[in-house]
């Protein structure tokens, strides 16, 4: 008996692997439809390491720098590797988005040029990419040490969630497709796929696949119903603004607003599902006999531990890249009546708000699907 619990668990993992690696193959090799820009047309991304710089044409004013830093490059890849190059970083006065080269830093480059002949070397941003690998490589092997195969399981997990929605979400809103519905179902796909993984062709999955997408279609209607009565509109999102004079100007920011509600709370809403599910599941297999009603029961229970701490959870991840606007609000001593009325704290408090009572929704419904699928059948040992 084992023996046979054994082999279930490995062909589910070998098979729930296959198909992740399907599903990443699939996404890999989709068109999103904007691969070829024209704005990128004719150049050449390359990387170069800044020789030396000259700030002479750097006008500053205080904090703020304006103007235009020259650089001299050398060249690292790409059809003019090893060649020397002048490259120019346009600074336009933000903070925020402008950046200083020095000697001997790295440099993500657009080269504009026809054939050999170069006209202009733009310096992007300073090259990150190499660093961002090894953080995401140093994170994969820690998962996998600590996680095992389940590990490896939630990376597939991870890259899929980004190309999904990379390659699908993203350019479906930019074609004009309903924001909402095509939310929806991506949130769906995503759900399945995710809850696959950890429990593979099972009653379970389909027990939290169903409480979690419960939970996120009350989401999704409260969203778009108190959406309307705060009257957010979706310019309230960061870079909106510069969407629509992209040429965008058609799109329903405020549909992609609401679907955001629901797609941003749906992964703590999954977590929670699981959590239940599995709960209820060792519930039936210390009790097979175990009534629905009380199977309900204990994921209820189970459900109230986990809730607080949820929507907690929820409020910090949306409120931690807000620090410096409270801090703003503070020391000007702007009163509270004020900041919360403002329209873009209210679409926060909504965000926040209709995201927990998502989680709260899926307690109920999530035991109520488990109770109801998992009992009165003879259980084998969790995998």
């Amino acid at each position: 008996m084992k023996l046979m619990s054994f082999l279930k668990r490995q062909n589910s993992i070998v098979l729930t692997t296959i198909f992740g690696l399907i599903v990443i193959g699939i996404l890999i090799c989709l068109p999103t439809g904007y691969e070829d820009a024209l704005i990128y047309q004719g150049t050449e991304r390359a990387v170069g390491t800044v020789v030396s710089t000259d700030n002479s044409a750097i006008i500053t004013s205080g904090l703020i720098q304006s103007g235009e830093q020259l650089c001299t490059l050398e060249i690292e890849n790409g059809i003019f590797a090893g060649q020397i190059l002048e490259g120019v970083n346009f600074l336009s006065g933000s903070l925020e988005k402008d950046k200083i080269f020095k000697a001997g830093d790295r440099a993500l480059l657009t080269i504009s040029h026809e054939g050999q002949d170069i006209k202009s070397v733009i310096l992007s941003d300073h090259y990150r990419l190499d660093k961002e690998f090894i953080l995401l490589a140093v994170f994969a092997v820690f998962l996998v040490i600590f996680a095992g195969k389940i590990g490896f399981q939630a990376i597939l997990s991870f890259f899929i969630t980004v190309l999904m929605i990379w390659k699908v979400l993203v350019p479906c809103y930019l074609k004009g497709c309903s924001p909402v519905w095509t939310g929806i179902a991506i949130t769906a796909v995503l759900t399945a796929i995710i809850i696959f993984f950890v429990y593979g062709p099972d009653k379970r999955t389909l027990s939290a696949v169903l409480g979690a997408l419960l939970g996120v279609a009350t989401t999704c209607v409260l969203g778009i119903l108190f959406t309307d009565l705060f009257k957010i509109h979706g310019a309230v999102m960061t870079s909106s603004e510069s969407l629509l004079y992209s040429g965008y100007q058609d799109l329903d920011l405020t549909s992609i607003f609401m679907a955001s509600i629901f797609i941003g709370a749906s992964g703590a809403m999954m977590d929670l599902a699981v959590d239940i599910t599995s709960a209820v599941y060792e519930v039936i297999l210390k009790k097979p006999d175990i009534p629905p009603a009380e199977a309900i029961l204990s994921g209820l229970r189970v459900g109230r531990a986990a809730m607080g701490t949820m929507t907690t959870t929820l409020l910090l991840a949306y409120s931690g890249g807000y620090i410096s606007l409270l801090m703003v609000f503070m020391a000007q001593g702007t009163p509270i009546d004020h900041i919360l009325n403002y329209k873009y704290v209210a679409a926060e408090v909504l965000d926040t708000v209709v995201g927990s009572f998502g989680l709260v929704t899926v307690a109920p419904f999530t035991a109520l699907m488990a109770g109801l699928l998992l009992t009165g059948r003879k259980n084998s040992p969790a995998n």
